[in-house]
């Protein structure tokens, strides 16, 4: 087929942007019953979006030559708080280089430094905590973002790190709102953006953090001695003509790794434990592995909490920049191809009752290429996939092995749209209950 967009809802672009931000997994649900496993829906001052379900079509997209799809042009709508230089706006050869000089911070012996952080982190902060019930989502962002700050810039407790966190912490609230998902704005807009409307502020809160990136990042140059935090791998990585990372591009990729590195692990842990607090069967499971001190079944928990409710619920939009045929449909420049992890996660022909929570379909078969995609896939596959899955990893047994975590009075918690996140709606309410043994050791 040649030319045209596969079919979709016809409503205006608005009243389907509500859908998208109100409803975003039940929304797509829905499109999916009416159009197939293929279908366009369009959103306010965006290209046409043209959803592929199909791990076939997803294969094609995630493989397509670098010059025919771009990711980066289709993830736009993140350029107003990573930049024009993160990595995942940049398409190409210079996404490549820039992946390149990035992809050791989360790699071999650095892995085990930061297995060490997280440990450390996490067993202080859980046992802060009382019983009860409680909102787990505000505290698991506090957790994964202070992990990220040390991690990444090797901050330690004190003044500044509380400084940064909390202005980074009112940053990132702006991303409740529905304005977020129309990315940049026009210059013309940007004046009026500032005195008015609902991002009132934004704009002057990132120049204040920039300022204490930009801060930071000049100190780190001028001192002498080896570190081990990602920000002093980053002074020290050359691009391949020799030089250094400028401080834009250093203050971009740590806007990246900030905001990929904190906000998406905290949803996908608030998320685990709402799921799990519901299902006694796993909830037990899950006890007597921490307990014996084994991982296989929490790791499969984790594969099957991502694959549930994938906290991205679409992989990077690819902007069409060349014709390609994928699945049979060919497409012209000007649409974006999104894979939609969330609806390939609930196709029942790879997933049988694919809406129960049930950790192990993934001791049975392990995650598929493209049938299993929180992380998106190809080569534009998230750098800190295996840092996310890490810090689960870590979180979840030490919340276990303190704690019953039961199901909060009240029905489960809703969907809740957080720039291009989903969270639960109620902030992830579970009942904590010390458990009655002492705790095991980590």
């Amino acid at each position: 087929m040649n030319g045209s967009l596969p079919p979709g809802p016809r409503y205006p672009s608005l009243v389907q942007g509500i859908g998208l931000w109100s409803r975003p997994y039940a929304y797509f649900e829905r499109l999916r019953a009416r159009y197939g496993k293929r279908f366009t829906v369009r959103f306010p001052l965006t290209p046409p979006f043209v959803a592929i379900t199909d791990p076939a079509e997803v294969k094609g997209a995630f493989t397509a030559p670098a010059d025919v799809l771009h990711p980066g042009e289709g993830a736009r709508v993140l350029e107003p708080v990573v930049g024009l230089n993160s990595v995942i706006l940049l398409d190409g050869d210079a996404h490549m280089e820039q992946r390149k000089l990035m992809l050791p911070a989360f790699h071999g012996e650095r892995m085990t430094r930061l297995t060490e952080l997280v440990e450390e982190v996490t067993e202080r902060e859980v046992a802060s905590w009382d019983g009860g019930v409680v909102a787990l989502h505000p505290r698991l962002r506090a957790l994964t973002l202070e992990i990220i700050l040390r991690a990444v810039f090797g901050l330690e407790p004190g003044p500044r790190l509380d400084a940064l966190r909390e202005r980074l912490t009112t940053f990132l609230a702006y991303g409740e709102k529905p304005i977020t998902l129309l990315g940049q704005p026009p210059k013309w807009l940007e004046g009026v953006l500032e005195r008015v409307g609902s991002v009132k502020g934004f704009m002057s809160l990132r120049e204040e953090i920039d300022g204490h990136l930009f801060e930071l990042i000049d100190e780190r140059r001028a001192s002498a001695g080896e570190r081990d935090d990602v920000l002093s791998m980053l002074l020290a990585a050359r691009h391949e003509d020799g030089s250094p990372m400028s401080g834009q591009e250093l203050r971009d990729e740590l806007m990246t790794l900030l905001v990929a590195g904190h906000e998406t692990t905290a949803t996908s842990l608030a998320w685990a434990f709402d799921l799990v607090s519901r299902e006694p069967r796993v909830r037990a499971r899950l006890a007597e592995e921490v307990d014996a001190g084994t991982g296989e079944y929490v790791t499969a928990t984790i594969q099957e909490t991502l694959r549930r409710r994938p906290v991205l619920p679409n992989a990077a939009p690819r902007m069409i920049k060349k014709p390609v045929e994928i699945g049979g449909w060919r497409y012209e420049p000007g649409a974006c191809l999104v894979c939609n992890a969330y609806l390939v996660h609930h196709d029942p022909d790879i997933y049988p009752d694919p809406h129960a929570f049930r950790p192990e379909r993934f001791l049975e078969q392990p995650p598929g290429t493209y049938t299993w995609i929180p992380f998106g896939g190809g080569r534009r596959r998230c750098l800190g996939a295996s840092f996310a899955q890490l810090e689960m990893g870590i979180v979840l047994p030490a919340v276990l092995r303190r704690y019953e975590v039961l199901p909060a009075p009240g029905r489960p918690a809703l969907t809740k749209r957080r720039n291009i996140t989903v969270t639960p709606g109620d902030g992830a309410r579970v009942a904590l209950r010390a458990r009655e043994r002492e705790p095991v050791a980590a």
